[in-house]
């Protein structure tokens, strides 16, 4: 392929990777669709406990749904087909790579965070669920535009397939996905509906793992930590639900940010203000889950911190869980 070669795409920061790449490969593809809509069709907003899954040494807490599935539940409800790829052998992932740029496609692909040399340090951790997109290559350089960064950046082919072909958990095999065909409009009001159904079921469903009921589960661990754990560990495991929460993507207080926005223009687009109150009440309720994170870091940053102080944290994780219940049983009942 020439070496030089620049697709015209927009790059627009967005809070978190995958709504920003789904958001920005749209808007380039002609449809204005916003970072919080994709995140609501896609049903993105989940709270998950995996204690039998380690990541950094600690269990896995989520505050969204897994890696992938959004842009698949937004595709799926909208109409939109999309092709995904994952290859062995890195030769062949950068040579499909090329083609689509030289075919005037911009790309979504799924990165490892730990090598990518643009972030800051303390950015760069075991993460292989990482989304940007690239749009070109100047030299042996590959655009990038990646949603969480101000702006465009680059890497060197050797960069780029060391990102690609991270190891770990959910290793991306040089994952790359790409919209390849969309209807004459976008079915939104159906798509929404689904949407808000399913993140209203999967967080009042009855299971453990997930939604309020394992936000139950986690503040009831948290009271055992430091007993069961040490205060070492305990901390770590603390550390843990603060960094899940507030540096992958954006976290939990950040996602329900987000649904708030979400739940605003589906208010619009479906002409149904209730969702507009319940707007204003995931706001508030994102609030409560910054403050929380910033009462569990005092926790871990005290690293010696007494025991009643978990018992603190883990009464607030409760009083979330309540109120997280409630509403999204009035979600249920406003659609």
């Amino acid at each position: 392929m020439p070496e030089n070669l620049k697709i015209d795409f927009t790059h627009n920061q967005s809070a978190h990777c995958e709504n920003g790449v789904v958001s920005n490969l749209m808007k380039h593809n002609g449809f204005n669709i916003s970072e919080p809509m994709v995140f609501g069709i896609g049903s993105g907003l989940l709270f998950s406990y995996l204690p039998f899954l380690k990541v950094n040494y600690a269990p896995v807490f989520t505050y969204r749904s897994m890696p992938g599935f959004i842009f698949n539940k937004f595709a799926k409800r909208t109409g939109i087909k999309m092709k995904r790829e994952k290859f062995k052998n890195p030769q062949k992932a950068k040579e499909r790579l090329d083609q689509n740029l030289a075919n005037n496609n911009p790309v979504g692909l799924q990165v490892g965070v730990y090598n990518l040399v643009y972030f800051p340090d303390e950015y760069r951790f075991h993460f292989n669920a990482h989304n940007m997109v690239v749009y070109g290559k100047q030299d042996d350089r590959y655009l990038i535009s990646d949603p969480v960064m101000e702006e465009v950046t680059s890497l060197t082919e050797k960069e780029l397939e060391k990102v690609r072909f991270a190891k770990g958990a959910f290793a991306p095999k040089g994952h790359m996905y790409y919209p390849i065909s969309f209807p004459d409009e976008l079915e939104l009001k159906s798509a929404i509906l689904k949407g808000i159904k399913q993140t209203a079921r999967d967080m009042t469903a009855p299971v453990p793992i997930v939604g309020v009921k394992a936000m139950r589960w986690v503040a009831k661990n948290i009271r055992k930590w430091p007993k069961k754990l040490g205060p070492k560990k305990a901390n770590h495991y603390l550390g843990q639900i603060v960094r899940m929460q507030e540096e992958i993507g954006t976290g939990g207080g950040g996602f329900r940010y987000i649904y708030a926005a979400f739940l605003q223009e589906a208010s619009a687009i479906l002409d149904n203000p209730k969702l507009m109150e319940l707007s204003k009440d995931m706001t508030s309720i994102g609030d409560a889950w910054r403050d929380f994170a910033v009462d569990a870091s005092r926790i871990y940053k005290n690293r010696n911190a007494a025991s009643s102080g978990y018992d603190e944290v883990a009464l607030q994780l409760e009083a979330l869980a309540n109120r997280e219940e409630q509403f999204f049983k009035s979600l249920k009942k406003a659609v």
